[in-house]
């Protein structure tokens, strides 16, 4: 997949580009109703012989637009919105610059610049998507705005247990923990990437020795609490427990981003400096204050077994992964 980063106002014409099936979105967590729309112009483009092309947006546009919940932490950043609009089979990914300017385009200008300029022959959206001017653009006006230069389809909404597949619910799950409710939303499990780093290196003096881990961008993390994981370490996955926090038990004061830091279950080696990935599976317990280094010790050990326990109801019942893989 070629990835070609457009700023606005951009310079380009008609000829520069391939002729394209084009599926549009911000793209946000590239969950099962994103891939649905990104799939579904993978496969006209197949059929009419066309490359397919995916339009996302960057920064976020809450951010841009002074919104009052700014979206500065992504369920999927672009990095790995990248690698997970590749692995679906796109041509072309067109990161398109979100600035006030760009924003304040009309409708029509936005279906003239961005789609008709870009060589568009059928363009895919979800039923939600809104472009131009305050959202004024919506898929009900795209075929007047068309001029006829483009056919388009419109996808429809996506559900699991009556609750809309979306990015908005998926962040909600988030902040509140509930990271075992997210496979069948995404498809895979949610997942961060970050380098093991120096830390107070206090849990090998309780026995329980932590790799801590720098995120390598702006992920939007779980709630505060313990959780059991999966860590991916160069091509191997252990089990583990992970705590996100300011270890209270220890500081009395929260200060900076809280702290992530992942037991990793029978592991003895030294990967300071190493990526890693941090696959969340289920929240254990939210984080508490200790009077006592033996009162923490005791609950470690609890949370490694409850941990432990539902990794061997894992191996034992595959069907609990994400549905799209194969049980």
């Amino acid at each position: 997949m070629e990835t070609m980063f457009i700023t606005h106002p951009h310079h380009r014409k008609k000829e520069d580009f391939p002729p394209t099936v084009m599926a549009l979105g911000y793209f946000d967590g590239v969950h099962l109703g994103h891939q649905q729309v990104i799939r579904t112009a993978v496969e006209l483009a197949a059929e009419a012989g066309y490359k397919c092309a995916v339009m996302t947006f960057h920064p976020h546009p809450s951010v841009v637009l002074g919104k009052k919940e700014a979206h500065v932490q992504l369920i999927t950043p672009l990095r790995e919105k990248e690698r997970l609009i590749a692995q679906l089979g796109v041509d072309y990914l067109y990161v398109v610059e979100f600035t006030p300017l760009f924003a304040d385009l009309l409708p029509q200008q936005f279906v003239d610049q961005y789609i008709i300029d870009f060589h568009v022959k059928h363009a895919v959206a979800g039923f939600d998507f809104t472009y131009g001017r305050l959202g004024k653009g919506t898929m009900e006006t795209l075929p007047f705005h068309a001029r006829e230069q483009f056919t388009h389809t419109t996808v429809p909404k996506l559900a699991r247990n009556g609750e809309k597949v979306s990015s908005t619910y998926i962040r909600q799950l988030l902040k509140s923990g509930d990271v075992d409710q997210l496979p069948p939303l995404l498809g895979r499990f949610y997942t961060v990437k970050g380098t093991v780093i120096d830390g107070e290196k206090r849990g090998r003096t309780i026995g329980f020795p932590t790799a801590n881990i720098s995120l390598t961008d702006d992920y939007l993390l779980p709630s505060l609490g313990v959780y059991a994981v999966k860590i991916h370490v160069g091509k191997e996955v252990y089990n583990g427990v992970c705590n996100v926090g300011y270890k209270p038990t220890f500081h009395t004061e929260r200060q900076g981003q809280p702290h992530i830091e992942v037991h990793i279950f029978d592991f003895a080696d030294n990967i300071y400096g190493q990526m890693v990935t941090i696959e969340w599976h289920k929240r254990l317990r939210s984080e508490q204050k200790f009077s006592s280094i033996e009162q923490l010790v005791k609950q470690i050990e609890r949370d490694q077994e409850q941990a432990k326990v539902y990794f061997l109801n894992l191996n034992e019942n595959p069907c609990i992964l994400p549905p799209n893989d194969v049980c």
